[in-house]
């Protein structure tokens, strides 16, 4: 028998997935890799206190924590990190090299021994970062990306390759950090050694251009003295962005390139199998990786339009065959060893999982972080993929989450709230994924909308040069025409409608609420929200000169940067809103909250500040996420007249 399905109003569903449970399952696993036979990776511990923990999974199956709290694997390099961890074996031994999140030091780690540091002590925030290591044991060093800190202000930085020593001799000594060739750019990635040892490949970069707009392919010798010499571009320029960069097993150089308008495999300059989908993605880490070739010269690869999935690339016929499984959702981290692809996948109905694929048999298996049901899945929501029509009839993609609850439904001829969320990045993405945020609000009676907005990544460099220029114009433009489209075909109240945001789709929900009549209210996390004082010495030195693609030059058009900050237009504000912030964020400071309520003050707009301590950019901490959970959900009861069962804390908006 199944259960009794009662009427009741959208919102005050009683649901079993509690701010707590969602908090809990919140972030997921990150940068696997093979230790000899064993694969290791790290993950969240929201419950103690947001740290990233090293796991390894032996080979007989067993799955185990090695460090306990308070290690924290995590870099700061570019604040948004690169791979922290590497690993080889020793002596029969797993020797593994990490960077401390602490104190950004790199430490030397054999299981059963104490870390010991590599390098040297620097102020927290500053000095020396380390990020993409790489074992080289018959040097006796550690090669990697080494962020070191000039100055007092964000951008007095440089950025090179390094050397360390793996004997601990740098731990008290920067003299003995080993610099690999003379930093001649801005930005770079961790150099990859070609099979035979004699050549190194990396990426750069150089203000203004992001990542994604373009990056040089650099190739240099490897001389005798194991400095990189005679350096010089393979591939990439100004408008050409390559993502990744590997060498084959007979010395070619792999990479992927969006020079034909999606980022696509390349093997010295040949295309692979030329596609319009993504073989790469934006690179918001150093060290992110899509593509991992295999022993036998086959290659495998993260793919797709939208969605990604896994597959195996013959390099010589161009055939790719997606490995079978139900996730739909692949994330940019994978390794190989021998005949086996280990990444890290999700689905609508499981959160993120390591995975293992066998290239012998194609069979494709969860071996660690394995997904567990906290509640009954019936409670899950069951996603809608949408294509929507913006303004010049051009496409605008979302996943639409409508209210659902196995056991409730709504009286005939109501229509539910609907809250759009709007993605960070802005060059990013929403993931087709289980989300245990989005069935908070679901499994209430609230629907939301994930709106993949022009400038988002996954549909080709066409798409995602649409923002150029267009930030706080096209992103707002296309959220608030999937929520008049919801709401004109009957889905969604049109007298019901939020918005809300973090980061980048923080600064979006706040011009939404600036600029448009169409949301009722709006929850603002940790956002961009004044452009005059976002950038070079405000923010952090990588995207300090993003805005130059994504409003323009500042030299050139100074009016747009106040025209578009919702700061300017603080005083057309009426919808209540909740703005949440953490005490600690570099990237996106408090200052820029605290000169947006100046703006309002005395205006009479209910709203909520709430901050927290120890918190940066990216909540990690469960009572955090609880926290602001709880409040956003007591906005929309508030301001929809909602009747949640039970009532989270109320948030007191203050006029």
């Amino acid at each position: 028998m199944g259960e009794q399905v009662l009427t009741e109003p959208y919102g005050s569903w009683p649901s079993p997935i509690d701010a707590a449970l969602a908090a809990a399952h919140d972030g997921r696993p990150e940068w696997v890799d093979f230790v000899g036979d064993e694969i290791w990776w790290t993950e969240p511990r929201p419950a103690e206190g947001g740290r990233r923990a090293l796991v390894r999974r032996r080979t007989d199956g067993r799955e185990e924590s090695v460090l306990p709290a308070p290690w924290n694997v995590r870099s700061r390099v570019i604040e948004y990190g690169g791979r922290p961890w590497t690993g080889t074996v020793r002596d029969g031994r797993p020797l593994i090299v990490f960077v401390h999140f602490a104190d950004q030091r790199l430490y030397r780690y054999e299981p059963g021994d104490e870390p010991v540091p590599l390098t040297p002590l620097s102020p927290p925030g500053g000095g020396l970062r380390w990020a993409e290591p790489r074992v080289d044991l018959a040097r006796g060093e550690v090669w990697c990306v080494l962020e070191e800190y000039t100055g007092d202000g964000p951008d007095d930085v440089r950025r090179l390759l390094a050397a360390v020593p793996l004997d601990g001799s740098a731990a008290g000594d920067r003299g003995a950090v080993r610099a690999l060739a003379e930093p001649r750019h801005r930005f770079v990635t961790g150099a990859r050694l070609s099979p035979d040892g004699r050549r190194a490949a990396w990426l750069a970069w150089d203000h203004p251009r992001m990542p994604w707009d373009g990056t040089e392919l650099l190739v240099a010798a490897v001389g005798e003295d194991g400095r990189l010499d005679d350096v010089h571009t393979v591939a990439g320029g100004p408008d050409e962005a390559v993502a990744q960069v590997e060498w084959s097993a007979d010395g070619s150089i792999l990479y992927t390139s969006d020079r034909s308008g999606w980022w696509n495999l390349y093997r010295d300059g040949v295309p692979l199998c030329p596609r319009e989908e993504e073989f790469g993605g934006p690179l918001w880490q150093l060290g992110l990786r899509w593509f991992a070739p295999l022993d036998d010269g086959l290659l495998a690869v993260v793919h797709g339009r939208g969605s990604t999935v896994l597959g195996i690339l013959d390099t010589e016929s161009g055939e790719l065959v997606d490995a079978a499984g139900p996730w739909t959702e692949y994330s940019a981290t994978l390794a190989t060893h021998g005949h086996r692809v280990v990444t890290v996948a999700a689905s609508p109905r499981a959160a993120y999982e390591v995975v293992e694929l066998d290239t012998a048999t194609g069979r494709a298996r969860v071996i660690g972080a394995r997904h567990r049901d906290p509640v009954d899945p019936a409670h899950y929501p069951e996603p809608r993929i949408r294509t929507f029509t913006g303004p010049d009839g051009r496409e605008v993609h979302a996943h639409v989450y409508p209210p659902h609850h196995p056991a409730r439904t709504a009286p005939d001829g109501e229509l539910p709230p609907y809250v759009v969320w709007a993605h960070g990045g802005p060059t990013s993405r929403v993931p087709l994924v289980l989300d245990l945020a989005i069935a908070y609000f679901t499994s209430r009676g609230i629907g939301v909308a994930e709106v993949n907005y022009g400038g988002s990544t996954g549909y080709g460099r066409a798409y995602r040069e649409r923002l150029r220029e267009q930030w706080g114009v096209v992103d707002v433009e296309d959220c608030a025409a999937v929520a008049r489209a919801l709401a004109d075909e009957g889905t969604a109240d049109p007298a019901r409608l939020a918005i809300r945001g973090g980061s980048a789709g923080g600064w979006t929900a706040a011009a939404s609420l600036t600029t448009t009549d169409v949301y009722a209210c709006g929850t603002i996390v940790y956002p961009v929200l004044d452009l005059a004082t976002w950038g070079p010495g405000e923010t952090h030195d990588f995207e300090s000169r993003y805005l130059e693609s994504l409003i323009g030059p500042l030299a050139e058009v100074p009016a747009r940067y106040a025209e578009r900050s919702p700061t300017t237009h603080a005083d057309r504000l009426s919808a209540p809103f909740l703005l949440l912030q953490g005490l600690d964020d570099v990237i996106c400071p408090p200052a820029q909250c605290e000169r947006f309520l100046a703006r309002i003050a005395g205006r009479g707009v209910p709203h909520a500040y709430l901050t927290f301590e120890g918190e940066g950019h990216g909540f990690r901490r469960a009572d955090t996420m609880i926290r602001a959970m709880e409040a956003e959900l007591s906005l929309y009861a508030q301001v929809f007249g909602l009747d949640p069962t039970p009532r989270p804390p109320k948030v007191e908006l203050t006029p």
